[in-house]
């Protein structure tokens, strides 16, 4: 009887996994598209051409102002009501944004539903760590949030894919019908034990300005955020304004974001996948994170010393790029993992949403860079700026492999 009730437990975690992984599949497929089909839509809607770069900064960045609001929403609920209401509920959100994203036709309308659909997609990935986090063996837990990474990110090649056969409008509409489609499989889900044991105490929960109520704890969270501060200026800048690199360093022909991005999230996969596994045989996830930072400085000098660089060597670094800042799911676990229970979603929902939303001030200071040097000397000032700070935060952190998690931040 015992034995039959853990294998029952077994398989309803495991269904976690899978429910939070095709989540984050959907969720990255959304968080792309934009990226994606920048061109093709901007053209469809009367974009000017020498706006274009300008003009697709702004969306983006709205769509990153809307994750940053949208991931302190989601980790207060989270830690709140409970981290399976999140995880359907930013689902639902970001799949109406993105099904109204296919009706617009002027840049205002098209920026302000890229900042609906950012506060739902803010939801997905720290809900889902949080939750497998708290349901699987201590020292198994790695495995299930590698998996969330590994399979979620593959979202990209599917929304390079379906942007690549359809319309872009008919592209948004297919990644709002697969979020719909998901809500589907939340027959069988379960709430973590950690957090439900939690919701009958009498404690405060969900309290984000309890992260700034000590010093300790507010440079805790800091560094946790710092530690991700690169992946998404080599995703949302090296890799999405390609044409406008390609430019600069005298490419042969016009280098493809949307096939940059395509081949960057396979690196991703493959480095979360890779990042995870290189943390459970070294019992050490601070040591995979600073390889990982590592290869960002080696493949983005690389990519922006390539001069006279090629469609064929573009999508090879892309990979490259796209490996080294493949330590997402890593990031965002130890940011789990440094919290209680009556914290952990809040910081695991917001520190990575903090993070793409630092593509924002990120943005402006490269542009102030590009002003005064040109674009390939800026983005090189920025990837070596970012990563020493990335670098410190992280040599800040305590190693937390294996840390019991059933415990309460006073």
């Amino acid at each position: 009887m015992i034995e039959q009730h853990n294998k029952q437990q077994t398989t309803k975690v495991w269904l976690l996994v899978l429910v939070a992984s095709l989540g984050y599949f959907v969720d990255i497929y959304d968080l792309v598209i934009f990226s994606i089909v920048r061109v093709q839509s901007f053209k469809d809607i009367g974009v000017p051409l020498e706006n274009m770069r300008t003009d697709g900064e702004y969306v983006l960045n709205m769509q990153m102002i809307g994750l940053l609001l949208g991931g302190l929403l989601w980790g207060i609920i989270g830690d709140k009501f409970g981290r399976v209401r999140v995880l359907f509920g930013s689902i639902l959100l970001y799949s109406l944004a993105n099904m109204a994203n296919s009706f617009v036709n002027d840049i205002h309308s098209y920026a302000w539903i890229r900042f609906i659909a950012g506060i739902g997609l803010a939801g997905e990935l720290g809900a889902g760590v949080t939750l497998v986090s708290e349901s699987m063996p201590r020292d198994k837990r790695g495995y299930g949030t590698m998996l969330i990474a590994g399979i979620g990110v593959l979202g990209a090649i599917a929304a390079f894919y379906v942007a690549e056969h359809f319309n872009w409008r008919n592209a948004y509409l297919v990644g709002g019908g697969m979020g719909l489609l998901l809500l589907l499989m939340r027959v069988g889900t379960f709430e973590s034990g950690m957090f439900t044991d939690t919701a009958q105490k009498n404690v405060l929960k969900g309290k984000f300005f309890m992260l700034f109520e000590n010093r300790e704890r507010f440079l805790r969270y800091l560094y946790c955020m710092l530690i991700g501060l690169p992946i998404w200026f080599v995703v949302g800048i090296l890799i999405t304004q390609a044409p406008e690199f390609g430019v600069a360093l005298g490419a042969t022909e016009t280098l493809s974001a949307g096939k940059g991005i395509m081949y960057a999230y396979i690196g991703i996969s493959l480095g979360d996948i890779f990042a995870g596994l290189y943390a459970q045989l070294t019992k050490s996830r601070k040591k995979a994170v600073f390889f990982f930072q590592l290869l960002i400085i080696i493949s983005s000098l690389w990519y922006l010393m390539s001069s006279g660089i090629t469609a064929q060597k573009f999508v090879w670094l892309a990979f490259f790029m796209g490996f080294s800042v493949g330590y997402w799911a890593t990031f965002v676990t130890i940011a789990s993992e440094q919290f209680g229970t009556n914290l952990r979603a809040t910081v695991a929902t917001t520190a990575p949403n903090f993070v793409r939303g630092a593509l924002v001030p990120s943005t402006f200071l490269f542009e102030w860079f590009v002003h005064r040097f040109d674009i390939i000397i800026a983005a090189t000032i920025m990837v070596v700026l970012l990563s020493a700070i990335a670098m410190f935060a992280l040599s800040q952190l305590k190693e937390s492999f294996d840390k019991d998690l059933n415990y309460l931040e006073e």
